[in-house]
C-alpha cells in the first residue's frame, strides 16, 4: 500500500491545475518524500464552493477492529465506517508528482517510484479529509488539539504497478473533469473513479531511494 509520495511541483502550478481560489498554505517547499503522519497540501471545496489549498496531516483514525494508530489508504468504500467520509464536503484532491511502492527484494525491500512520465507532471489522488481532536505528530514533539487529517482511496493495481505491489494502487486523477467529479458529485457517481489507472498512465521513473530523485 502506498505510504510514500512526493509533491515537488511549485505552488503556482498546483494552484493553476486545481483552480485554487484561496491558498492558505503560505510558502510550500518541494516535498521529495511525504511519509504518514506528515503535513502535506490538499485541495478541497471551501464552504462557499471555491477551492482552497491547505495543509493537512496524512493518516486518519481507522475502524476500531483494525487497532491501527492511523490509516493512510481507504480501500473498502462500502464499509459503514467510511460512509461518512464520502460526502462531498469531506472529499479532497491530494497533489502528487510521484508515489512509491516497495518491491519484495532481499535483503531489503527496494523503493520503486511511479509517475506519469520522467518529467513527473502533477496529478492527484482521490482523497478524503476530516477534522479530528487528539494527539498527533512524532513522539518527540507530539501535538495535541484539533487536526485536519486526510487519506486517499485505493483500487486494484494496474499492469504497471502490480508486478511491484499486486494488492492495490492509489486512485489517480489526471484531468479537470475527474477533479470536479470527485469534489462535487454524489457518492455513487464519485466512486466510479475508484478504479485502476489505465496501464499507459503511469511508468516506473526511479528505484532505490526513499526520496523522489
Amino acid at each position: 500500500m502506498c505510504n510514500l509520495y512526493s509533491v515537488t511541483t511549485n505552488q503556482e502550478a498546483i494552484r493553476r491545475l486545481f483552480v485554487v481560489a484561496d491558498d492558505r498554505v503560505g510558502n510550500l517547499p518541494p516535498l521529495s518524500a511525504v511519509f504518514p503522519d506528515q503535513m502535506a497540501p490538499i485541495v478541497r471545496a471551501a464552504p462557499g464552493g471555491d477551492r482552497e489549498l491547505v495543509l493537512a496531516r496524512w493518516g486518519v483514525p481507522g475502524p476500531p477492529q483494525i487497532r491501527a494508530p492511523l490509516v493512510t489508504n481507504l480501500r473498502n468504500a462500502a464499509s459503514p465506517f467510511w460512509r461518512r467520509w464520502l460526502a462531498p464536503a469531506n472529499r479532497c484532491l491530494v497533489p502528487v508528482n510521484a508515489f512509491c511502492e516497495y518491491a519484495e527484494t532481499r535483503p531489503r525491500k527496494t523503493p520503486v517510484w511511479f509517475a506519469r512520465n520522467e518529467s513527473r507532471p502533477l496529478f492527484a489522488f482521490a482523497g478524503v479529509w476530516e477534522r479530528w481532536r487528539g494527539v498527533r505528530g512524532p513522539k518527540s514533539t507530539p501535538i495535541e488539539g484539533e487536526h485536519e487529517l486526510f487519506a486517499f482511496l485505493t483500487a486494484a493495481a494496474n499492469a504497471v504497478v502490480a508486478p511491484i505491489h499486486p494488492k492495490a494502487m492509489p486512485v489517480v486523477l489526471t484531468d479537470p473533469a475527474a477533479f470536479e467529479l470527485w469534489l462535487t458529485a454524489e457518492p455513487a457517481a464519485a466512486l466510479t473513479l475508484q478504479a485502476p489507472a489505465p496501464d499507459g498512465a503511469l511508468r516506473i521513473v526511479a528505484r532505490g531511494n526513499r526520496e523522489d530523485p
